[in-house]
This record gives structure tokens, C-alpha cells and sequence, in this order.
């Protein structure tokens, strides 16, 4: 019988809860705050107003007018892959005649634009309150620069109606997508019985009280006057991270070092920021002004996909999880110490606003950047923060200002600035260069270890465990670590979380819980049950996946009450997106994990009827037919599934598991194939289909899929052990 840990998990929630508050001054709570308004705030700080006058933020979403409306609607005519889009004027309307959800040409106003440079979007809406974003856009730069057109978002593919990139889709959704970050005080206002949305803001775009709060009680404290006592002036939340600070710069590295009342402790301007400048996916239909970010919502970590494996920008994520890994954030450095919060402009011109940090003398030189101060080259920007572009035209510079390492492109794949600017050059070229330039020796860098654990290289468990025990490590960099232990064995792996699901970093705590998923039940109690009471939603939704499946006669009633609880949390979380079939899908499997297979098929079911081509709930439902005996039902579910996804790998592979399980093994061999041959970059896929075949066909063809797998995947474990045992049988 596993130890309780009652008393335990009280003690350890209260300090995480401390130690992940520090610095933030959440708003006060004896009266309802409400929003006042941009008016009302400008009344008295008309200098701040005019700054924002005219930025990104006031121009994130406007209604459609002729002084909003930047792209040509003069009959003009768009034609991509076939398909033509007319853009026109129908009085005061602006209009655009393009292939709607069933793909036929309809007629569309447009509602709202939707940013300004360098594009700008437009909004359709529709009669069950959802806006649209077309997918082609205007090209707001001049000219000269190769804009004042009109272009497709996705210009070397076709998207068909029905494709989750069309126009028309889901996933092109504002009330879902964009909204939160591109209005005031939003309320999405989504009702899952009627499938509609009522989608409610105070001020259509990013104004004042989007970053500072709702306002009413400031506004009453400067009613007040001279009668005023609260400290507080009555602000939903406080900007203290730059108070008394100063930057001093060190005559002898040339880098400024911190000055203040105190070590860097606050992050409540960051967190702020990060609610819309971050990769994340929000959890509560409210935001909490002032705590942090996975108060509300669950920040990506360094994901496959999202990122480099070094971190650096591969996808659309913003800024945040690239300037966590940055020397200056570490430092104490803020958004605001380089752009201005009004404005959202840079703090200077050029390397103007890098010189505040560092001394020019020192890096604006020939001797540090070898390159010609006056060129492209001579710009820190160019090595230390390269731009990528999303959109087509909209180039996103790396926070991750990080010293270029074509090394590391050499040895693990990943982009260099050097090659970025020199694209007629190798990165062997790059490399040699740096060396000539800086010396042999580079810095250590995480980059190798989170590829290896990426491609589950021989040993990867040991580099991704250092990695997530070193506290000088990025938190984000230690948090992706830990969630690849499941996937590559580590000694002491126990150890290495307990450590983990303690560290004041709830980035890593988060991570340690995906890491945590495949721990026996006695261990999950000790280790993980006491994040069920973490002060942060995203770590004790996190928690409540990796309790679930614990069986309730091992804990119990404190252990058994805080999982409830936390599972509860987490439901409320996905219901908060209950317009995705994502949602659904979570639902059900943590129903699954709890045994609640009743609620989890209806949790799948009702995924199906928002998407009924959203590939992942048909083999979570298979898989739960499985657990109930009910594997006809399971492969009817993937035969019909497969009708509509005949591409669909995942399909072919859980179906191919089926049969083997129904005992129908040439129609099993045929699934497995297909899946394995749809997905070559899937190396279990070639390894299952392998195992079926050596065991049921042919030994050669098995060595022959091995061998093919083993090329693309050089380092799976699974493989060369497959293909070990198989050359032991000839």
C-alpha cells in the first residue's frame, strides 16, 4: 500500500503558492471593478493617449470605413488556384464575392479590419455570431517594398472548403482565434447548446485597460482627490517591475547590470504582456490582472513544431517563450526597458536601443561583429534577434537574442543567422568563420540534448535530466526536458521529478508532470498529488491528467478531494473552448483515465458532431472500445472514419490493431502498411508494421521496412533493436 501524504500536500501547496506570487500585486477585491473606457482614461493622462493614437495596439480591429479600410475595393480582382475573389464597393459597404463553405462564389461584407501593417485582414460575419477571417489579405507596405496588393495567406497551396486553413473554417475563427488579444474586456460569449456565439467587448481594440484593468475604481480614487487614502489608487494592477531601477553599464564587460531596490523577482509586466505576446492557450473565461500567466492560461513549452530544437521561432509563437531563454530576462530586464508601452515603439533607433545596455565602444565594433558597421551586418539585430516571416509579409524577430551557432546547425540541423544573411554560403562556411572570428570553444548549449530526446537518440534521457536538474537553465528550456523522460528512460528518473515538481518555475513543474505520466500509481501519489492544490490552474489541470488514472482505493479522502477538486478545475478549463473538438477530446480521455467510459463516449461524441473530420477522437474512441471488450465497435468507428480521412495514418494504425486484436491478420498487415507507408516520419508506425510482419509474413520484408525506417530515424531505440533481433534470426 503506497505511503499517504496527507498533511503534506497542504504544506507544499501553500509554498508553491508564495514562492509563484512573488512580485505580483493582483487587484483588490472589496468592490466589482468595471471598465470605463479610453475617454475617461485619456481625461487624465492625455500624453499616454496620444502615444497610443495610431500604434498596433490601437489598430488591432476596427469597424470596416473608408478611414479603416487600407486594400483596394474598386472591382479589383484576385485569382488564386483558381479560385477568384472580387473585392467592391455596395454603397458605404465593403464587399468581397468569393467561394464560401460550400464552394460556391457568394457575396460578403466585410465587418471589422483587422491589424494594418504590414497586412491587414478583414472580418465576415455570419448569422450565428461568429466572424470569419478571409484568407486573402492586403498588402499594406509601400510599393516600393512589394505591397499595395492583394495576396493569398497560403500562396503555394490549395484550400479547399471543408480544408481547416479555409477562410471559412474553425481554425479562421476571430471569436475563438484572435479575439481575446484583439479587443478590450472580450467575452466570447459562446452557448454549446445552440452552437452560437453572443461575442460581447468594451472598446473594439487593445486600449487602456486591456493591459492596466478595468478602471472604475482608479477613476473613483481621482474623484477623490485630495480625499484619497488607498495606496493602491485604486489600480486593478500594479507595474512595479521597473520602479527605482536603473541600468549601469559595467566599464569593464561594456553590459549594464541591474540597479534597484531589490533582485528581479517581479514579473508581472512580463506575465502581462504574455497573455497575447505568448503561444498559449487559455484556460478561464476571466483574466486575473496581475498574477501570472498560467493563472489563466497554459503557455506552449519548446514543442516540436513550435520550435527549433535549440528554441529557436519555427511557428507563429510570438515573443515570450523565445525571450525566456534569454540572458536578458534572466538579468531583470522588461518589455518596456526597449519598447515604449504607448507607442509600442523601440526605445531608439537602430542599435540605439541596444546601446542603452550595451556599451558601443565595446560591441559596435569591427572587432565584435566583423562586419561593416555601416551595413546590414553592423546591425545587432541581425545576429542576435534574426526576423522569420509568418503571413508571407510579416518578418517576427527572435527574443531569444542569442549569439548565432552555425555549430549546432551542423550538428543537430537548426538555422544560423550567418547563413540566414549569407544564403549563398554552408553552414560548414559559417562555422569555420565563427571560429576564425571568436576562438574554437563554444558555450555548451541545450540545443543537442532536446534533439536527442526529440529523436529518442541512445542516451537522451541522461543529457535531458542534467538539463532539468541545472538551474541556470532557462525554465522553459528545463520544463521541455522533463517532458520528454517518458519517452527516454533515465535512471533515478524519481529523483529528477521529485526535484522538479518543487521548483518555484511553474513552466517546469508543468513539464515534470508530462514527464510524470508514466510513473507507477505509489509514485504519483507521493510526487504528483500534491500539485492537485498548486495556487496555478495550469499546473493543477496538469495535475489532474496525471492523477486520473490512479485508482481511488489507493488514496485517501484529503487525496481522493483534492483530485476531485482539480479534476472539476480541469473540466471547467476545456469547457472554456467548448467550440473546439479539442475539448472534447481531453475530456474524454481524462474520463477514460478516471473509468467514467459512459462520459467519456459522450465527450467523444459530442467532439465528432463539431468536427467530424478531427482524426484524434476516432481512435481515442476505438481505443476505449477497446478497453470495454467492444472491438467490432471499434472497428466500424475507424472504417467509417477512414471513408472520410483516407489519408489519415493514425487511422490506418489504430484500425491495424483492431484486427490483430479480432485476430483478422492479412487485413491487419494491410492497415499497418498503409499507416506506416502515409507516415514515413512516424517511426513507431514502421516498427509495429515490422513486428507484424516478421511474426505473420515475411522476415525479409521486415528487415527491408526496418532498414527503409532506420534511414529517416537513425537513432531510434526501437528500431535497432528490432533490427538486432531480426538479423539474429536469419
Amino acid at each position: 500500500m503506497p505511503r499517504r501524504v496527507r498533511g503534506h500536500m497542504a504544506t507544499l501547496g501553500a509554498a508553491l503558492a508564495a514562492i509563484s506570487c512573488i512580485g505580483a500585486e493582483p487587484a483588490p477585491t472589496d468592490e466589482a471593478l468595471e471598465y470605463v473606457g479610453r475617454a475617461r482614461c485619456a481625461s487624465c493622462h492625455p500624453q499616454q493617449d496620444t502615444l497610443w493614437q495610431g500604434s498596433d495596439h490601437d489598430l488591432a480591429m476596427e469597424p470596416a470605413t473608408v478611414g479603416t479600410v487600407l486594400g483596394r475595393f474598386d472591382s479589383t480582382v484576385f485569382v488564386h488556384d483558381g479560385v477568384t475573389s472580387t473585392f467592391y464597393r455596395r454603397g458605404d459597404a465593403f464587399m468581397v464575392r468569393t467561394e464560401g463553405p460550400d464552394g460556391t462564389l457568394d457575396d460578403y461584407e466585410v465587418a471589422y479590419t483587422f491589424g494594418a501593417r504590414p497586412l491587414q485582414q478583414y472580418l465576415i460575419p455570419f448569422p450565428d455570431g461568429r466572424y470569419q477571417a478571409l484568407g486573402v489579405a492586403w498588402d499594406a507596405r509601400p510599393a516600393s517594398e512589394g505591397g499595395q496588393r492583394w495576396f493569398h495567406l497560403y500562396p503555394n497551396e490549395r484550400i479547399p472548403p471543408g480544408d481547416e486553413l479555409h477562410w471559412t473554417s474553425p481554425n479562421q475563427r476571430w471569436n475563438y482565434m484572435c479575439a481575446e488579444c484583439h479587443s478590450t474586456a472580450l467575452r466570447k460569449g459562446y452557448d454549446r447548446t445552440s452552437d452560437r456565439y453572443q461575442t460581447t467587448w468594451s472598446e473594439i481594440d487593445v486600449s487602456c485597460e486591456a493591459c492596466h484593468g478595468p478602471g472604475s475604481a482608479h477613476a473613483a480614487w481621482a474623484d477623490a482627490g485630495a480625499t484619497a487614502t488607498d495606496p493602491r489608487m485604486g489600480l486593478a494592477v500594479i507595474y512595479s517591475d521597473r520602479r527605482d531601477v536603473a541600468w549601469v553599464i559595467d566599464a569593464a564587460t561594456g553590459i549594464a547590470e541591474r540597479r534597484g531596490p531589490g533582485p528581479a523577482v517581479s514579473r508581472v509586466e512580463i506575465e502581462s504582456c504574455a497573455r497575447c505576446h505568448a503561444r498559449r492557450g487559455q484556460i478561464t473565461g476571466e483574466y486575473d490582472y496581475g498574477r501570472p500567466l498560467t493563472t489563466t492560461h497554459r503557455p506552449a513549452l519548446l514543442e516540436a513544431g513550435l520550435y527549433h530544437a535549440d528554441g529557436q521561432i519555427l511557428d507563429e509563437v510570438y515573443v515570450y517563450g523565445s525571450f525566456l531563454q534569454s540572458r536578458m530576462y534572466q538579468a531583470g530586464v522588461t518589455c518596456s526597458d526597449c519598447h515604449d508601452p504607448h507607442s509600442l515603439s523601440v526605445r531608439g533607433d537602430g542599435n540605439g536601443v541596444c546601446a542603452t545596455c550595451h556599451l558601443p565602444s565595446t560591441f559596435e565594433t569591427q572587432t565584435h561583429h566583423f562586419h561593416d558597421p555601416d551595413g546590414a551586418g553592423g546591425q545587432c539585430v541581425a545576429c542576435h534577434a534574426p526576423s522569420r516571416p509568418y503571413m508571407v509579409v510579416d518578418p517576427r524577430r527572435d527574443h531569444s537574442f542569442r549569439i548565432p551557432r552555425p555549430d549546432l546547425s551542423l550538428s543537430i540541423g537548426t538555422p544560423n543567422a550567418c547563413t540566414g544573411c549569407h544564403d549563398d554560403r554552408s553552414s560548414d562556411w559559417a562555422a569555420s568563420a565563427v571560429s576564425r572570428s571568436y576562438g574554437p570553444t563554444r558555450r555548451p548549449h541545450y540545443g543537442p540534448a532536446l534533439h536527442a530526446g526529440r529523436e529518442r537518440h541512445a542516451g537522451a534521457g541522461g543529457a535531458l535530466a542534467a538539463l532539468a536538474s541545472d538551474s541556470t537553465v532557462p525554465g522553459i528550456v528545463r520544463g521541455t526536458a522533463l517532458t520528454m523522460l517518458a519517452q527516454n528512460p533515465v535512471r533515478d528518473v524519481e529523483q529528477v521529478l521529485a526535484q522538479a515538481l518543487t521548483d518555484p518555475d511553474p513552466l517546469v513543474r508543468m513539464g515534470a508532470l508530462t514527464g510524470a505520466a508514466g510513473l507507477d500509481p505509489g509514485a504519483t501519489i507521493r510526487l504528483v498529488f500534491p500539485l492537485l492544490t498548486d495556487s496555478l490552474l495550469a499546473v493543477q489541470i496538469a495535475a489532474a491528467r496525471v492523477a486520473a488514472p490512479v485508482p481511488s482505493p489507493l488514496i485517501g479522502d484529503e487525496e481522493r478531494a483534492a483530485r476531485q477538486a482539480a479534476v472539476e478545475a480541469y473540466r471547467a478549463s476545456q469547457l472554456v473552448n467548448a467550440e473546439r473538438p479539442e475539448s472534447f477530446l481531453n475530456l474524454g480521455g481524462i474520463e477514460t483515465a478516471l473509468g467514467n467510459y459512459e462520459e467519456a463516449e459522450r465527450a467523444y461524441r459530442a467532439g465528432l458532431e463539431l468536427d467530424q473530420r478531427f482524426e484524434p477522437i476516432y481512435v481515442n474512441l476505438a481505443d476505449l472500445y477497446r478497453l470495454q471488450q467492444r472491438d467490432t465497435d471499434g472497428e466500424s468507428v475507424l472504417r467509417n472514419a477512414i471513408g472520410l480521412l483516407p489519408e489519415g495514418a493514425a487511422l490506418h494504425h489504430a484500425l491495424g490493431l483492431t484486427l490483430v486484436r479480432l485476430g483478422q491478420r492479412e487485413a491487419a498487415l494491410g492497415a499497418l502498411g498503409r499507416a506506416a507507408a502515409l507516415a514515413p516520419e512516424a517511426p513507431r508506425y514502421a516498427y509495429v508494421f515490422a513486428v507484424a510482419l516478421s511474426e505473420w509474413s515475411s522476415a525479409d520484408s521486415a528487415r527491408r521496412i526496418v532498414a527503409q525506417a532506420l534511414e529517416r530515424h537513425p537513432s531510434d531505440p526501437e528500431l535497432e533493436l528490432l533490427q538486432r533481433q531480426l538479423a539474429e534470426r536469419r
